[in-house]
């Protein structure tokens, strides 16, 4: 669950792009971001898959409207929902106040906490230990807000994507990296996270890191948000929900 620049918002909407016009809501844009697996990403022929792309199509299905899937870098996510380039994000993001002035949101549909991971190998042994180490984390996320507010000991790396974090603590360019704990869980599963183990979960902050994982709306679409969150409510019942979540986790990471 993560945040973006709200200035990298303000300059896009300043650029002149215009938000969107009313609409009947036959058919929904959806904004993701297709690089955070196992709740998105894009496979090397180029489809998206993930929990939040399961997630979009049952509720677009609930709702009875047709669903498009538009890829967008994260940064430049609540700009480009602003600008009118798609309806809603469903892209893991976490619903906080610092957002919320800028965009509405539905109710959570998951909440998960960060982590911390470290090489197998590693003399870190709790976060106390992460002092002077290099700390890797996505930029304009709740993590990297988070390690920058409560990890100050650490000092911290930024990146792209997580894809760039996990390259170089698998090289040994930096001693730890901070994620949502499902994100780092599935990499660490994989051949390439073989390097590494998960050195603590870590107690969210309900300022920084938000009420969990909500789509984004404009403030304008009330419609849709309403219609958003009665599909939420109706696949929680009619255990489509259920059947998504059981295909990617052992839990149930809609969450407390």
């Amino acid at each position: 669950m993560r945040i973006l620049r709200l200035a990298a918002a303000a300059a896009f909407v300043a650029a002149g792009l215009g938000a969107a016009q009313a609409n009947d809501w036959s058919k929904v844009r959806i904004g993701t971001e297709g690089a955070y697996p196992p709740f998105n990403t894009l496979t090397s022929d180029g489809q998206l898959v993930g929990f939040d792309i399961d997630i979009a199509n049952a509720l677009c299905e609930q709702m009875k409207v047709e669903c498009e899937f538009i890829t967008q870098d994260w940064d430049g996510m609540i700009p480009a929902l602003q600008a009118g380039k798609f309806d809603a994000v469903i892209a893991s993001m976490s619903i906080t106040e610092e957002r919320k002035q800028k965009v509405d949101f539905t109710n959570k549909y998951y909440n998960t906490p960060p982590a911390i991971a470290v090489p197998k190998d590693s003399s870190i042994t709790s976060v106390d230990g992460l002092a002077g180490a290099a700390l890797g984390a996505q930029s304009s996320t709740t993590h990297s807000n988070y390690a920058e507010a409560k990890i100050p000991q650490a000092d911290l790396k930024l990146y792209p994507t997580p894809d760039e974090y996990k390259l170089d603590i698998a090289n040994g360019r930096i001693d730890a990296v901070i994620d949502d704990v499902v994100v780092l869980s599935e990499w660490l599963s994989t051949e390439d996270g073989a390097c590494c183990k998960i050195l603590t979960t870590l107690t969210p902050d309900p300022v920084i890191n938000g009420e969990g994982a909500g789509i984004a709306i404009r403030k304008e679409d009330t419609a849709l948000r309403d219609m958003f969150n009665e599909a939420i409510i109706a696949i929680r019942e009619n255990g489509k929900y259920k059947e998504i979540n059981d295909k990617y986790f052992d839990f149930d990471v809609y969450g407390g």
